[in-house]
């Protein structure tokens, strides 16, 4: 079995050579769509595991009787293209910059967001809430995140400091529509970056992700946080180990 550390040097090796090679059969593709589905079913996205296979593998939708909307379609080619700016700037540390160019990727081709003025790529321009929680002020956001930066890059980076992290950025609420999102690759990579085997959270563990949340919200403490992206680190890391068993041959 390949342990965590060379998991992490698999992954950034493979992701880069399928996503050039426009390889759809591995680790990449792979991550790429059970990434992109729970993150975007998370948000409400109607569209089914197949359906974002598809999207991703052909740009298509398979023919059925499935609904769907247009946003969701846009979002998540949206999420593909923001993982891909994830892996072309996974050398850079972690910026106010490169924070903003992610949420410009998921969110420049969505028209219902044009439409409604929303900032694309930029801080949010309106209030906004999570649930009944007030978020910060849009003119409070700058410097929050300033701040928020300027303390995540002090910390020796691991699991507990990534949920606080992950919990004080989705407080803030950046921008005035996909936080949740960008908010999740920025975990996504920032594991990657640190040696830390990732975290992908599923929208089967909606429910114990978005209560984690609330407590962080209520007491500061994001402890419950915490253990689930250790749940979800396992997850993930198991289900990826499939796609390893050509390096632990030749490791062995």
């Amino acid at each position: 079995m390949m342990n965590k550390n060379k998991f992490v040097e698999f992954l950034l090796e493979r992701f880069k050579i399928e996503r050039d090679k426009f390889d759809r059969s591995g680790v990449y593709a792979y991550t790429q769509r059970l990434l992109a589905y729970n993150s975007n079913k998370i948000e409400g996205s109607t569209l089914t595991e197949a359906q974002t296979a598809s999207l991703f593998d052909s740009g298509t939708l398979p023919q059925n009787d499935d609904p769907y909307r247009t946003k969701d379609i846009e979002e998540m080619n949206g999420h593909f293209l923001m993982f891909n700016k994830m892996i072309d700037t996974i050398e850079e540390p972690l910026s106010e910059n490169l924070i903003k160019q992610f949420h410009y990727e998921l969110k420049s081709g969505v028209f219902e967001d044009r439409a409604n003025g929303y900032a694309i790529g930029d801080y949010k321009k309106r209030p906004n809430m999570i649930g009944m929680y007030k978020t910060v002020m849009p003119k409070d956001v700058p410097s929050e995140m300033e701040e928020l930066l300027r303390w995540y890059c002090g910390q020796n980076v691991d699991i507990p400091v990534l949920a606080e992290f992950h919990a004080k950025y989705e407080s803030i609420h950046p921008f005035q529509d996909g936080n949740g999102r960008t908010g999740r690759i920025i975990l996504f990579r920032e594991c990657l970056r640190n040696s830390i085997s990732p975290i992908i959270i599923e929208d089967s563990n909606r429910v114990e992700y978005v209560d984690a949340l609330s407590f962080y919200n209520e007491d500061k403490n994001a402890n419950k946080l915490a253990s689930l992206f250790l749940k979800e680190q396992e997850y993930y890391y198991n289900q990826c180990l499939y796609f390893t068993e050509d390096d632990n041959d030749r490791e062995n």
